[in-house]
């Protein structure tokens, strides 16, 4: 009987080759369910182009990876706001590792590094075909609620205090 290597959870550059190469897959997910087909190397690039991540660093967000060996399984990021927000952003678990609790994994690390920055709330865009996404927000706390934003893309708003 095999082991399975434990999931760790770890900071990375937005511009390193992993980080690059999941937000590509990110990416080619979120557009692939938005037009209900695969989706077009352009579409997605152009996409990427549109949601740039280069603040996910210090000291104006970070990024998260979750490997599994050397496989990176997801991603996700905050951007630090006005008022002690973190905005989550590029939440994404490779369909393969989806219901092994990555997710949540992610999420609980983004919600601890935001808690040691002093952020009082977080906040997260998303839209109705991404319905696991949905559920893994509300079964963390995440409140729906009014629009923070203005993304064509986006017409799901939530937010958890942390205080």
């Amino acid at each position: 009987m095999t082991l399975a290597l434990p999931i760790l959870v770890s900071f990375a550059a937005p511009i390193s080759a992993e980080a690059e190469s999941v937000s590509l897959r990110y990416y080619e997910d979120i557009v692939s369910r938005y037009h209900g087909r695969p989706a077009l190397r352009q579409e997605i690039l152009a996409a990427q182009a549109g949601y740039p991540i280069d603040d996910l660093v210090a000291p104006n967000g970070l990024l998260l990876l979750a490997r599994q060996g050397s496989a990176v399984l997801g991603c996700a990021g905050m951007r630090i706001r006005p008022g002690d927000i973190g905005e989550v952003t590029r939440v994404f678990v490779e369909p393969a590792a989806r219901g092994q609790g990555v997710g949540r994994l992610l999420m609980q690390n983004l919600e601890r590094e935001s808690r040691a920055l002093g952020l009082t709330a977080l906040r997260l865009d998303t839209r109705t075909d991404l319905i696991e996404a949905r559920s893994l927000y509300a079964s963390l706390g995440f409140i729906e609620g009014e629009a923070h934003n203005a993304d064509p893309y986006a017409n799901h708003w939530f937010r958890k205090e942390l205080r």
